[in-house]
């Protein structure tokens, strides 16, 4: 039970210093905006000695309105080296991070180019992964190179350049990852291609034929195995394929031939078929945690349940599933199918894949299972700054976008109270926003027109406010008078209460409402658990009748 005994004010604070690189990296500059980007061909050579990388990134756009410059993004160490369109070399200005290629040729709308970009340098080496990006450079136990990026808050162009912005993904991609012959190097969608070098050295090909957002794109390098294995899904067969160190093999096949499976079976019952058939599912382990690199699932939870062991719920459920496994899996719907077009909406990703995480648990061990895992995520909820960031600086809401979004959608599901609409909403936003880039506006427009409910001053509460509704409730004279507060103005949502041991749905506004209650029931009062409130009787006497 979440009893709630002092009220918090609306208080929080919210970054405003934001600087020109913010900006230009986080807003749909004119530079960015004049044109379509359709297609990426990468190509990067992995140095391992001098922990370095190089290569090109041909970029296939689509005109959209006559312009010149283009605005290319590429972090500081690494470089770009020239800039070519059939067969110019062209002048790049850098500005931070933001680097100004001028065009010599016409750009006329409708016209599709190809802009080539040659980059070189030592990237920046992951402090904290995934949390602090960049590059891992790790060996295995065996003394083996094991190598792996991770870049989702510092962004894609850490270690290559790209239109890093999330509003605008390729259509397709390909990749060409250039390692040591005695490694295998590892990317998004599927091989096509192996070319031996006289130099020692294999170019592994990849090729994504769906969309894909910038910080998806994944580079591991080790001395991977490789096997897999069939899934029948809703959309067909989808190839299940697991790349592993080779010192792990027996025990990743016994893991992941038990989890995988049947963590598709829960997914594709709630969220639609797995997004991405055509380019196949993969786990492959990393020197890091884990990260929802798209058709590429990157994972090091070391074989093992819970999040490294951990029961991170309390609840007890937390430790009946790989973390790892479920919650970077569940990104591949909420993050790599639907995207942001902003970070500062990236709840849209983490508190659906939180949400995920019970309704897996719903699908396996029952609804009760999933309400205990959800409550006991609460503890990690701090109510520091609203889920939602600032749109046009790269700025995202609070770390509670995780526990506490996860929260709000339970709560909605209670609120809906009819399973099979609400699993027709998850399933429907796979639907209608299937491979886009969506803004927070459209999710919350689109659960509200399909459940027929007014969640408008729901969402606006949980995600543009920090407080926790308060439902203050007192017995006087056969009746129970009850209210929101705490809470936006005009705020309604219904709540399911118990009282005397019936259990009733009460309409609840921000102004007091009156019902007449039968004195046998009027003993006392409980929320059910299952909403992210809390409640609290104003005379303070027990509840009972009459005080």
């Amino acid at each position: 039970m979440f009893v709630c005994t002092s009220v918090k004010a609306q208080m929080f604070d919210l970054k405003s210093d934001f600087t020109r690189q913010d900006t230009l990296r986080g807003a749909i500059t004119p530079e960015r905006d004049w044109w379509d980007l359709t297609h990426y061909q990468l190509s990067v050579a992995v140095d391992i000695s001098n922990r370095s990388l190089s290569g090109s990134n041909v970029i296939s756009y689509r005109v959209l309105e006559q312009d010149s410059v283009m605005q290319i993004d590429l972090q500081q160490p690494m470089e770009i080296s020239r800039a070519t369109q059939n067969g110019y070399e062209l002048p790049v200005e850098r500005i931070g991070s933001a680097w100004f290629v001028t065009l010599k040729d016409e750009q006329t709308v409708g016209d599709i180019h190809q802009l080539a970009i040659h980059f070189e340098g030592t990237p920046t080496v992951a402090a904290n992964p995934p949390w602090s990006g960049g590059i891992t450079w790790e060996t295995d136990s065996n003394g083996q190179p094991f190598i792996a990026n991770s870049n989702q808050g510092d962004g894609a162009s850490i270690w290559w350049p790209n239109k890093d912005h999330p509003y605008d993904e390729p259509d397709s991609m390909r990749i060409g990852v250039t390692a040591p012959e005695d490694l295998m190097a590892v990317s998004n969608g599927r091989l096509t291609s192996k070319e031996e070098h006289t130099d020692g050295r294999i170019t592994w090909n990849w090729q994504v034929v769906n969309p894909i957002n910038n910080y998806g794109v994944n580079l591991s390098v080790g001395d991977y195995v490789h096997f897999g294995e069939d899934y029948e899904g809703e959309a067909g067969l989808l190839t299940l394929d697991y790349y592993v160190l080779r010192e792990n093999e027996e025990k990743a096949r016994e893991h992941f031939y038990g989890q995988v499976k049947p963590m598709m079976d829960a997914f594709e019952y709630w969220f639609g078929p797995y997004p991405f058939y055509e380019d196949g599912f993969k786990l492959i382990e990393v020197p890091y945690l884990g990260m929802e690199h798209q058709s590429a699932v990157t994972y090091g939870n070391g074989y093992q349940n819970g999040y490294l062991g951990i029961n991170r719920s309390g609840s007890g459920w937390g430790l009946t599933f790989d973390f790892i496994i479920i919650h970077e899996t569940g990104h591949e719907w909420f993050a790599n199918s639907i995207t942001y077009s902003d970070v500062a909406d990236m709840w849209i990703h983490e508190s659906f894949t939180n949400y995920s995480e019970s309704l897996y648990l719903d699908y396996h061990h029952g609804e009760q299972a999933a309400n205990e895992y959800v409550q006991g995520l609460r503890a990690g909820i701090s109510n520091d700054r609203p889920l939602l960031g600032i749109r046009g600086v790269n700025y995202r809401g609070s770390g509670d976008m995780y526990n506490k979004g996860g929260n709000l959608l339970h709560t909605i599901r209670q609120i809906v109270d009819d399973d099979e609409i609400w699993r027709r909403t998850l399933r429907g936003l796979n639907q209608e926003f299937r491979h886009q880039t969506v803004s927070s506006k459209q999710v919350e427009s689109y659960i509200i027109q399909k459940t027929g409910i007014p969640l408008d001053t729901v969402f606006n509460q949980y995600l543009r406010d920090i407080r926790i509704p308060l439902f203050e409730y007192f017995f006087r004279n056969g009746e129970l008078q009850y209210r929101w507060n705490n809470v936006v103005d005009g705020f309604i949502m219904p709540v399911d209460v118990s009282i005397g041991g019936k259990n009733l749905r009460l309409e609840v506004t921000d102004e007091w409402e009156a019902m007449t209650l039968d004195t046998e029931l009027a003993t006392s009062l409980r929320v059910d658990p299952n909403y992210y409130v809390g409640y609290f009787n104003l005379l303070g006497l027990g509840d009972t009748f009459g005080e």
